[in-house]
């Protein structure tokens, strides 16, 4: 198969969607961005479709993936929506906000990896609001990596892992927060937060109250990215919990990495990377598509920093870097013995 990508530019946009809606009711892949990442989108309501979207990405079939829509009133015919979540939608959407809500009957079980919910969310880039609206049906759409690759945020990213596997990318220039949506349950009697994303714990909470968090497997079945491994390079991957990174990196010679084949994330010579002051969204915009440059530039491991905050992104960012490690603990600076 032979992948076209199609960068949109003011002139080309109208032409460029028509093609792309054109290969999504045909029942193709499209890979499109959002704010968050950029999306594999195939049309929800078809099954065969879908199914492309598990095979592209070499994705486990028991992963659901996010409905995202182009309107309150299409998310509503495709899930039972009650008071908290119409009052979560008003407030963050569109934007980097997934619901797990009741589904309809009729969304198809490819969508819902077997499951009695439906996740989801209207994306705030207009290119997918275009997109979804021009196309008239709504759009399942995972990240458009390879599963357990850090999420792409440029086409670049996406072509590096899918080409010659989907038909079409619109490039519409890089994601604005990096990580993807955050995910919340609203079946139960307290709103549950599946997945830390772009809305931080503490804006939901100044709507639906103090949040619940999962206990048991069986509610992180309701979300994508949560049980399996994800955003990981191909290289092994560290965390450090602060101080100088001459001492992690002896930390890291014991270990049999040497330090010349070391990338470190975030450059610490760069001063747009120190995690004061709100600068914990220029991490996270940058992440991913750093693991993957690092990754091509030959490094045999990559240190990146754990950041130490609690409010806003920071969550979010544990989150990946912890999954993309495989786990690891963060290190940290151990004072010399004599």
């Amino acid at each position: 198969m032979r992948t076209r990508l199609l960068a949109v530019t003011p002139s080309s946009r109208s032409r460029h969607l028509e093609e792309a809606v054109r290969v999504l009711l045909g029942g193709g892949l499209v890979a499109f961005p959002t704010e968050t990442v950029y999306g594999l989108g195939a049309d929800a309501t078809n099954p065969r479709a879908v199914g492309g979207i598990f095979a592209a990405k070499g994705r486990p079939g028991d992963n659901p993936l996010i409905v995202h829509v182009a309107s309150l009133e299409e998310a509503q015919a495709l899930g039972a929506f009650d008071d908290r979540a119409r009052a979560l939608a008003a407030r963050f959407w569109p934007g980097p906000l997934t619901l797990v809500v009741e589904a309809d009957p009729r969304i198809p079980e490819e969508v819902r990896a077997g499951l009695p919910t439906v996740a989801i969310r209207m994306p705030r880039h207009l290119l997918a609001q275009d997109l979804i609206r021009l196309a008239g049906v709504p759009v399942a759409a995972p990240s458009a990596n390879r599963s357990g690759r850090p999420s792409p945020t440029d086409a670049a990213s996406v072509r590096e892992d899918l080409d010659g596997r989907i038909p079409l990318i619109l490039d519409g220039g890089p994601a604005e927060v990096g990580v993807e949506s955050t995910v919340v349950d609203v079946t139960g009697e307290k709103v549950v937060l599946l997945r830390p994303g772009g809305i931080s714990s503490e804006d939901l909470e100044r709507v639906c109250g103090p949040l619940g968090y999962p206990q048991g497997e069986d509610l992180l079945r309701r979300s994508p990215g949560t049980r399996h491994r994800h955003y990981a390079p191909g290289v092994p991957l560290w965390l450090w919990d602060g101080g100088d990174v001459p001492e992690e990196i002896r930390i890291l010679e014991r270990e049999g990495v040497p330090w010349g084949y070391v990338g470190v994330l975030p450059p610490p010579a760069n001063p747009a990377w120190e995690l004061r002051g709100g600068t914990f969204e220029e991490y996270a915009a940058l992440l991913f598509r750093a693991l993957r440059r690092l990754e091509q530039q030959g490094a045999r491991g990559i240190l990146a920093e754990w950041p130490r905050g609690k409010a806003g992104i920071a969550r979010a960012l544990r989150d990946r870097l912890s999954r993309a490690s495989g786990g690891r603990e963060p290190l940290v600076n151990e004072p010399e013995r004599c």
